[in-house]
């Protein structure tokens, strides 16, 4: 098997600690792109001191999981690509798994690994599977297939961006399949330190509501995407007013980010809402 066929991609965003495992665990012959969403350029020098292979690129803000991942793909010269989190890890036989089956099939646009869907993958008997979408923790892509459909839309800052460019590569009839053999492991919503949960928290709930009303704008049209999110408006103003009136400060917050998201999505303003820069 050899490294140099394929390249990680990592965007990070305030996840020092947390992202050791993660490099730890990749072979050291295989070449690594961090996207540093931040101007931490002491976490550039550490990593890169520390692993030979990386490369950090010091984003200098955050640009998100969309455009932080474009960017670490515009530096890729392999055949191959692997998307991770900050929070996966993987096994000692997950990159020659991809191999093995790469030897096996050569059309496909992206395979993700066993650990995404086991209702599905209980059904296969260990077989590679076709899918619709794949989980965007960990998306091996094979670089040719994009050539005509590109990566990420940029205005996704997350949320919904990888479900995203899997219709696009449907649309193109590019193969997207599920691998049983390639195991990741994923701890999930912690790519970030502890101490920036709450922050965090507030994010996720205004890109989720973002994110939410232009994807099936995109897809459905104005007039559906309104429809289909105007309960969840109008469930979050109510529960935002509750909040305020009865001083529980943490969940108003949560609500009023909510509603922020999804106001700014409908009247078309881009996915602004960026952790620690908004009060």
């Amino acid at each position: 098997m050899t490294f140099n066929q394929i390249t990680i991609i990592i965007t990070s965003y305030k996840s020092d600690k947390k992202i050791i495992k993660c490099l730890e665990s990749i072979n050291g012959q295989c070449k690594t792109i961090i996207v540093e969403n931040s101007s931490n350029i002491s976490f550039k020098h550490e990593v890169e001191k520390k692993f030979t292979n990386i490369e950090c690129i010091i984003a200098g803000e955050n640009l998100g999981y969309a455009k932080g991942n474009n960017l670490g793909l515009s530096k890729v010269k392999t055949k191959y690509a692997l998307i991770l989190n900050p929070d996966a890890e993987l096994k000692n036989n997950t990159l020659s798994n991809f191999f093995n089956t790469v030897n096996e099939i050569k059309n496909f646009a992206i395979i993700g690994p066993a650990s995404q869907d086991k209702k599905i993958l209980e059904k296969t008997n260990k077989e590679l599977i076709e899918v619709d979408s794949v989980k965007g923790f960990a998306m091996f892509l094979n670089m040719k297939e994009f050539e005509d459909v590109g990566f990420f839309d940029d205005n996704f800052f997350i949320y919904l961006e990888e479900i995203d460019l899997c219709k696009r590569l449907k649309k193109k009839n590019k193969k997207i399949f599920l691998d049983p053999s390639i195991l990741i492991y994923h701890q999930g919503g912690s790519s970030h330190e502890e101490e920036y949960n709450f922050e965090m928290e507030l994010s996720r709930n205004w890109h989720w509501m973002w994110s939410t009303f232009y994807f099936t704008k995109k897809y459905k049209g104005f007039l559906y995407a309104l429809i289909y999110v105007s309960d969840k408006f109008i469930s979050g103003l109510i529960k935002y007013i509750f909040y305020s009136l009865m001083l529980k400060n943490s969940k108003k917050f949560i609500y009023k980010s909510r509603v922020s998201g999804l106001f700014n999505s409908i009247i078309g303003k881009p996915s602004w809402y960026r952790p620690f820069n908004n009060n």
